[in-house]
């Protein structure tokens, strides 16, 4: 069974920029596409991105394009987003989780996640 640790959130100011890394403890995702979401306080999780499981193929949201950067080390069973230029409303927790089938900005895509980590921007 898959299990995710996200790690590399924290508090940062506008314009700034943060690592994020999911982990797989039990380094069995390294044939799974893996996903990036985020959750604002009253709001639904939203897709990020994602990264196919050799890495040769990546998506992102339309809100984060161009700022955010997903990639992931099999070696390490290690999946990171850099996030770059960042805004307070990319303020939320963000959670990774390994792709089961379906489409990629889908949550029902995606059968195991991690508990999350906060990010919180300050302007």
């Amino acid at each position: 069974q898959v299990q995710l640790v996200e790690s590399g959130g924290g508090l940062v100011q506008a314009g700034g920029s943060l690592r994020l890394s999911c982990a797989d403890s039990k380094r069995t995702f390294s044939n799974n596409a893996v996903g990036w979401f985020r959750q604002a306080p009253g709001k639904e999780r939203q897709f990020v991105a994602a990264i196919s499981w050799r890495g040769a193929n990546t998506y992102y949201a339309d809100s984060v394009k161009g700022r955010f950067t997903i990639s992931r080390d099999n070696a390490r069973y290690t999946v990171y987003l850099q996030m770059d230029s960042l805004k307070p409303e990319d303020t939320a927790v963000y959670y990774c989780a390994s792709h089961r089938r379906g489409t990629y900005n889908n949550t029902s895509s995606y059968n195991y996640w991690g508990r999350g980590t906060q990010v919180t921007v300050s302007s």
